[in-house]
This record gives structure tokens, sequence and C-alpha cells, in this order.
């Protein structure tokens, strides 16, 4: 584990939240890493055209990894600029192409493009996460595709499901979730190299007009990247809202996943359960307590990070004319931010998944006592299937129903099958064991069962 100083304010996205390897992405270390690249990119593309030689560029790619943040910041500190403090130290560092690194660049040229690529390269990682996510909610739909369980509306007993099914709507969610992303994740484009304000004035002057489009399509290629046509001084900030929108609709479809959760495992209810450790502490004060802690900290991120495509919109929407200054400080926080929140709610996600409680006692006492209230619209279409006056079985239905519910009032267990099943009037068209069986709430599922595969069955294909 990383050394840190705590006598300072540390974000808790430094140690406590995200992966070592999405922190490792949106690091100082490897944001220098990634201009020094795009240096070295520009300058071998350039001795290719002939504007330095193939020993300057070969000079800077030899020096690429010599990154020394303590120097840079002493530099930055003298001149009030980071980009072109990284530039004097690599200068430094390369007797032979210190002279023409940055040649025909504007920081943004560098620090849009490393941008792009940090981008990408987060939305890989998250894109594996949620593989993995799928993957296991998959096999979750699949085991308890033909579970029964009472379903809520309005956070009111309503009519059977399956658990299978129930998983099968986050699995739908998360599904298009990943499409979105994946789709983000191919239309991402760096600023390509067109100087100050986006004209290639500066390179056209190094290499004349009609070498412009060869010499960024050369560029295009070596850092795997593609560009945008048109750009002003920075590539459109409506590139970064439309990431991070994508990255909150991931953050909703797993909210509700918690939220759900939560509910479920309030122990009135009791289905379902986060993983719990054997030594874990769930209150100060009530030892007794198993609180959510893993579904509360998805729903805390996720809350903040649907704030942030707001904070996106406005630096778009502001970027007046070719560009300006007031996206940038808070780019430092945003981007690193909205992708460490994204990660620790899949990591989170993840370890529920893999340790999922599964209480099948809680979900059969739970269908055994409002089931039959939903069962006892089966028996009413079977009861005029068979000549019944509709409106007339309804009101005896309802009448019993009544009664049943003040009896669980008073902690009775249900009597309403029973009820139904002596009913003479009904008995007129279904034998009691017809009514019984028919008041079996766990049957009542249509294809639930069916769809819920379906569901496993799209994921696996697509994450082939």
């Amino acid at each position: 584990m990383m050394m840190n100083d705590y006598t300072t304010y540390l974000s808790p996205f430094t140690w406590r939240y995200g992966t070592a390897a999405m922190r490792k992405l949106w690091s100082e270390q490897e944001k220098r890493r990634l201009w020094r690249a795009i240096w070295v990119a520009l300058a071998e593309v350039q001795a290719t055209f002939g504007l330095v030689t193939a020993e300057q560029a070969a000079d800077l790619r030899a020096h690429m990894d010599e990154i020394d943040i303590p120097r840079a910041l002493d530099i930055e500190a003298e001149i009030q600029h980071d980009l072109m403090a990284e530039v004097r130290l690599f200068a430094e560092q390369c007797p032979l192409g210190g002279g023409i690194i940055h040649l025909g660049a504007t920081s943004m040229d560098i620090e849009d493009n490393a941008d792009a690529l940090r981008l990408r390269a987060a939305l890989d990682l998250i894109l594996r996460s949620l593989a993995e996510l799928l993957r296991l909610l998959a096999d979750r739909i699949e085991q308890y595709a033909e579970t029964p369980v009472m379903a809520f509306t309005h956070l009111q007993p309503a009519e059977p499901t399956t658990l299978g099914y129930r998983l099968a709507l986050y699995g739908q969610d998360l599904l298009e979730d990943y499409r979105a992303l994946a789709a983000r994740r191919a239309a991402v484009r760096g600023k390509g190299f067109k100087g100050a304000v986006g004209t290639s004035a500066s390179y056209a002057e190094l290499l004349g007009p009609e070498n412009l489009a060869a010499f960024e399509q050369k560029l295009s290629e070596t850092l795997d990247l593609p560009f945008y046509p048109v750009a002003g001084q920075v590539y459109p900030r409506r590139q970064d809202f439309e990431v991070l929108s994508a990255l909150a609709a991931l953050g909703a479809s797993l909210y509700k996943f918690a939220f759900d959760l939560r509910f479920l495992q309030s122990p009135p209810l009791g289905e379902l359960g986060e993983p719990f450790g054997a030594r874990q502490v769930g209150s100060s004060a009530m030892p007794f307590k198993r609180n959510p802690i893993r579904a509360e900290k998805i729903d805390s991120l996720a809350r903040y990070l649907a704030g942030l495509p707001r904070l996106a919109w406005d630096n778009a929407a502001h970027s007046l004319l070719e560009r300006t200054l007031d996206d940038s400080a808070n780019r430092r926080i945003l981007l690193p931010e909205a992708f460490l929140a994204a990660d620790e709610i899949l990591r989170t996600a993840i370890s529920i998944l893999k340790g999922l409680r599964v209480d099948q006692a809680a979900m059969n006492r739970t269908l055994a006592v409002y089931g039959p209230f939903a069962a006892s619209e089966r028996l009413l279409m079977a009861l005029v299937k068979a000549g019944a006056d509709r409106q007339a079985m309804h009101e005896r239905i309802r009448g019993h129903a009544l009664q049943a519910w003040d009896a669980l009032q008073q902690g009775r267990e249900n009597p309403l099958p029973a009820a139904l099943a002596a009913d003479p009037v009904m008995g007129e068209y279904l034998s009691s064991q017809e009514i019984s069986r028919l008041m079996d709430a766990a049957s009542y599922l249509g294809d639930a069962p069916q769809r819920a595969r379906r569901i496993a069955h799209d994921i696996r294909a697509h994450l082939q």
C-alpha cells in the first residue's frame, strides 16, 4: 500500500475508493508519461518530414521515462505553467533532442490528446469490470430463474415473480450500459495537432499546407487515436459530457440494484443480504446490527457521480469561442473522480454478487403471507372461464381478502386459501382441490423463468 501523508488533506479517491489500476491511470506520473510519449511521437513524425533529425527524436525516446516530478514542480513554481515546466525538464535531460521538443505545438495539442488516451484507457477498465459483473449476474439469473419471490409495486406486495427475473431487470439495464459505454469508448477522439486555435497555422509554416493532412494522419496512426476533423484550441468539451453521462447512467443502474438490496435486506423481509464478514462490525452502539454498508456506499457514490455530468455540461456550454481556461482546474478533479467513483461502484457491486446471501426461508415466508392475495386474480379468471359472473365472484373474493388481511394484522397466518376453497358459491364452479391448486402463488409466474434465461443468454452472447 502506498505511503500517504495523513497530516494533510487526502482525497478518499487517493486511497479508499477505486482500484490501483484506475488510480495509476489518473496519476500525475501517468499524465506526464503520456505527455512525453506524445512529444516523442510528434518528433518522430516530424523526422519523417525532415523537420528534425532521427537522432534528435531518438534522444527524446531514450529519456522518455526519466520523469522527475519534484524537479518539474520546482520549475513550475517559477514559471507558473505545468506543461512548459515538463518541457523544460525534458529538454534538460535530452542534450541532443531537447531543443526541438514541442515544435509547432500548443499545450492542448499535448494535453488534450493525452486526456483522450486516458479517457479511452479508463473506459477500458470500466468495461472490463462491468463485463465481470455481468457474467456474475448472468450466473445468478440462471441459478434463480425459477425461484419464486413476492414482487412489490409501490413498495406494496403485488404478484409473484422469480428472483432470477428480478435480477434480469438489473442485467438488462447493465447490458445497455455496457453497450453505451463501449460505443462511447469507440467514439473517443483526440484534438489532433492543430495548434493554438485549431487552424494548424504553425504546422503549415513548418511543413507547408499541402502536407498537413498527411502529417496529422501519421500522428493519428502513431498514437492509435482518431482525431476530430475540426477543433478550436481544445477538443470539443461535449466529449467529456457524453462520457460522464454514460458513467452516470451506469451509476443509476447500480444505484437501483443497491437500493433494492437495502430494502430486501431489512430484517422484516430479510430475503437477500450483502456479504457480512465474521469479524465485521455493524454498529458502534448496537452490536447486533448488520448494516448494508456496501449497498449504501454504492448509492452514496452513485449519487455523487450523478451530479458530475452537470459540471461537464457547463464546461462544454461555456467554452467560449475557440477556448477558455475556466474548465481546466475542475477537469483535474472531474475526470479522475468520475472514473474512480464508477470504478469503486463496480468493484463493490462485484463483491456483493460474489457473496450474495439468499434466504430461501424468508422468501417462502413472504410468499406465504402475501402470495394468496395475488393468486386470487388467477382464481377469478378460472371461475369466469368456468361460467361464473365476474363481478359477483370479484365481490366474494374481495370480502374473503379483507377478512384475511385483518387476520394478518392480528399476527395470524393467512386464512385466504382455506376460506376460498370452502366457499360454497365458488364450489359450484370449481372443486376445493382445484381452488387450492390455483391459490398456490408460487406457480403463478407466467413466462418469467424463460425471459430471465434469455437475458442471461443475451449477456453472455454480447460479451463473447
